[in-house]
């Protein structure tokens, strides 16, 4: 009966974990009939909304704006103190995240999956003393008494600045700062995704504490709205009845006393991860990249990776990582479905811009994303035009502002006398841009004589339209004696 047993609980786990991997798996359109475009002018934005917690602070983009609706997104900003604990909770939405500053570890809770970590008890010294052995590690009393069992737990992620995190929609989420400084990280919520069947609304149900919430359509008004956890709208005794546990743990679960907020103080936390040598550190990695496919030729048949040990983060602050580079203008990185093959389900991708001191990127559209650029350092100044020619932004964007680019809709950037660092997220998993000037542009692609045609001019301006930049997407400062000469 017990195997029996055994292999009926298998079976379940298996079709659990087949079920989310065909969720996750399969990729959806967006739900643009959803949402609407009819945009006259663009903002940099700032937050509207701020929630301070115990060891940290939230802050929300008011998504009541039409750009956040064109979209079809949300954005939000958490401070993490150190020691800051970010309250376990699961979201009806996907959640790009871009790490700012710090470091911390990132905790997943995978349904079906194996709980792959293991620490020791308390009662264990130096991890050489057996289970039931060595009580004079103990508290005493009735603790000292009992067996202690060893942690495990799934699988723990360490993160630092300049990663990007995937937090799917409904798996449990939480967040540790384990190191010295602030941790800062922004993040997209994208509520137009067809994971979210709720409405076009972010939410957070959350396992633990009393967080104070906002910046969906709940939170419009600025207002903190005392939002309960889960276990606090079901009745004491049944959750006694399901848990096993004394009534007093229940009360303790439910926390309605908890004032702390989302993110709590957490001194004493102590978390276990693996830890590699430089040795083994380098061959690591390309390992983890020969797993995902990285390289030429590489196609998805849902086989190379599972959910279990799906990959969820990677850094794009790298300098050796980029994909574009101009020692000149400056560099871009970009992560997609080519590198993370998760977020060809998410419909995510993001940009990691870099340009040096008045250098332009330059103008182009979005061929098949809306796309959110955050401020991470300096400044530029930065133009978007719609299908009309209208110009709906042409101002200077500096640290900590956000502004959306609708698709389709014409942009150029030119960093400023500091240069230019910023993050882009983008609604597509392999979102790309078609440049108006430079080496792989529109117009280097169009016959001198169609040129001299659309715009009235001569042979030799069709050609210097054509052949003034060298350059590829990141354009130099240079004279107009410097673009005749290469050209």
């Amino acid at each position: 009966m017990a195997h029996s047993h055994m292999i009926s609980l298998s079976s379940y786990v298996l079709l659990l974990f087949l079920g989310c991997l065909a969720q996750l798996g399969r990729p959806e359109p967006r739900l643009g009939g959803k949402t609407q475009c009819n945009i006259q002018k663009l903002n940099a934005q700032e937050p509207s909304f701020r929630f301070p917690s115990e060891a940290g602070l939230t802050e929300f983009w008011d998504s009541n704006n039409p750009e956040f609706g064109c979209a079809g997104v949300e954005f939000e900003r958490n401070t993490v103190q150190p020691k800051g604990l970010r309250l376990p909770h699961y979201s009806n939405v996907p959640k790009f995240v871009y790490v700012v500053e710090g470091t911390g570890v990132q905790g997943t809770v995978i349904p079906g999956c194996a709980e792959t970590f293991e620490s020791q008890g308390e009662s264990f010294s130096g991890g050489q003393e057996q289970p039931g052995k060595g009580q004079e590690g103990s508290k005493g009393g009735q603790e000292g008494q009992r067996q202690r069992f060893p942690d495990r737990h799934q699988k723990l992620r360490r993160f630092q600045k300049g990663d990007v995190l995937i937090l799917l929609p409904g798996f449990t989420q939480w967040t540790y700062n384990d190191g010295d400084v602030p941790l800062v990280t922004v993040a997209l919520l994208d509520v137009a995704n067809e994971a979210n069947q709720l409405d076009l609304q972010s939410r957070k149900f959350f396992l633990a504490g009393n967080p104070q919430q906002g910046g969906g359509k709940e939170g419009h008004q600025g207002q903190q709205q005392q939002h309960r956890n889960i276990f606090s709208g079901f009745d004491d005794q049944l959750l006694a009845d399901a848990f096993n546990v004394d009534l007093k743990i229940i009360q303790k679960l439910k926390g309605p006393k908890d004032k702390r907020g989302s993110t709590v103080r957490a001194e004493k936390l102590q978390l276990f991860l693996p830890e590699y040598s430089e040795q083994e550190q380098q061959p690591q990695q390309q390992q983890e990249q020969q797993q995902q496919g990285v390289g030429r030729g590489w196609r998805s048949n849902g086989l190379e990776e599972t959910l279990c040990t799906v990959k969820l983060s990677e850094n794009i602050g790298l300098p050796q990582e980029a994909d574009v580079f101009n020692p000149r203008a400056g560099r871009i990185t970009t992560v997609n479905s080519q590198k993370i093959p998760i977020l060809s389900s998410l419909q995510l991708s993001a940009e990691r811009g870099f340009l040096y001191s008045n250098a332009i990127f330059a103008p182009h559209w979005n061929i098949n994303a809306h796309s959110a650029l955050y401020v991470i350092r300096g400044n530029a100044r930065i133009q978007v035009v719609d299908h009309k020619g209208n110009k709906v932004f042409d101002d200077e964007v500096k640290q900590g502002q956000l502004i959306i680019v609708p698709q389709y809709f014409a942009v150029i950037k030119k960093a400023g006398n500091e240069g230019f660092e910023y993050v882009a997220f983008k609604t597509n998993d392999n979102a790309m841009i078609n440049p108006l000037v430079g080496r792989l542009s529109a117009l280097r692609a169009i016959p001198e004589e169609v040129l001299r045609s659309s715009f009235q001019i001569s042979s030799e301006e069709a050609e210097e339209l054509k052949y003034g930049r060298q350059e590829a997407l990141l354009l130099s400062e240079q004279s107009q004696q410097g673009k005749r000469e290469v050209a």
